[in-house]
């Protein structure tokens, strides 16, 4: 899926950033919305972009590492909240409802945890393949029953702010850094752990870190990822070959889609940060992927809760472009 990357569509972008240019406003005074709206009118290839239909897709899965007790939960809260979003009444699905967004949740390996990556890899390389293309099927068939014009990634699995530590640990190893340092510099709190569980959570990751080394980006997902993570990653890809744009979530969901940006240049171009989370490896792994959040609102939820949040904003920008008149169009040219 990124041998061949389809790239925006130029025309309609440079089209919405002649108009955005030309609107009745003081000029860049919508500068940051603007850009949105050009990103929005790229990828969904039209002058007239607009957020009709959002889906996001939630993808749950359970992980080994979760055994390590580096979460305040335990794995069986994975199964428990997978059944409250499917019943509605999750968190993702209340702000689903304010938003006009459809949520479709994807089991792709709740009650089959990932190997513990503490010591072995997360997937076979068989285990991985299914679970992208699971995140890749989900996709389709949002197409196919939805027809989104913006998609929002979210995920649901207790331990798997370990493994999206671990993640970008090895992502971003740097030579001069110890596997310690580099795991102090990822870990937070994930669901809440402190203290001397934070520092055992931190002692986990480093050790991943240790255990597996230096590997090629999408073999770091595999060997130290989640099912969940997995399918974001092939969702992400997915999306962009349907020229679907993309409201990536927090941590979690930003690492899952990492591997992509490293593998392949400009993979995530049609993907865009909804939130800045209060985990600190989310504000360290924005800044090495050059994306800058919509809101920063300290959440730290998942679920697609801070994307979906940034929908209403992304809707604001296209409109302030299409329908807003023109100085021209006024009379004022």
């Amino acid at each position: 899926m990124l041998a061949e990357l389809p790239v925006p569509d130029e025309a309609a972008r440079r089209a919405v950033a002649e108009r955005a240019s030309q609107v009745l406003r003081p000029a860049g005074a919508f500068e940051r919305l603007d850009q949105v709206a050009m990103w929005l009118a790229g990828w969904q290839r039209s002058t007239q972009p607009a957020v009709e239909r959002p889906v996001v897709l939630v993808f749950a899965a359970d992980h080994g590492v979760a055994e390590e007790g580096v979460s305040a939960y335990p794995a069986e809260v994975t199964a428990a909240m997978v059944s409250a979003v499917d019943s509605g009444v999750a968190t993702v699905t209340a702000v689903a409802r304010q938003v006009g967004a459809v949520v479709r949740c994807d089991d792709v390996g709740v009650g089959m945890p990932t190997g513990n990556i503490r010591t072995h890899d997360a997937m076979s390389a068989d285990e991985f393949d299914a679970a992208v293309d699971a995140g890749a099927l989900a996709v389709e068939r949002a197409v196919e029953a939805d027809r989104p014009d913006l998609l929002v990634l979210g995920e649901l699995g207790i331990g798997n702010t370990t493994a999206a530590a671990a993640v970008c640990g090895l992502l971003f190893a740097d030579q001069a850094t110890s596997s310690a340092e580099a795991a102090v510099r990822w870990t937070g709190p994930g669901t809440g752990v402190q203290s001397a569980a934070l520092d055992h959570k931190r002692t986990v990751v480093g050790d991943v870190l240790e255990r597996v080394g230096r590997v090629e980006p999408l073999d770091v997902l595999r060997r130290a990822g989640g099912r969940e993570l997995a399918a974001i990653a092939g969702a992400a890809a997915a999306a962009r070959q349907r020229s679907i744009p993309v409201v990536l979530d927090g941590f979690i969901g930003t690492a899952a889609a990492a591997p992509l940006a490293l593998a392949a240049s400009g993979s995530l171009d049609h993907c865009i940060a909804g939130h800045c989370s209060a985990e600190p490896g989310h504000r360290e792994l924005l800044a090495e992927l050059g994306l800058e959040p919509l809101v920063r609102l300290d959440l730290r939820l998942g679920e697609g809760t801070g994307a979906l949040i940034a929908v209403p904003l992304v809707r604001i920008a296209a409109a302030a472009v299409t329908d807003v008149a023109t100085f021209a169009e006024w009379g004022l040219a």
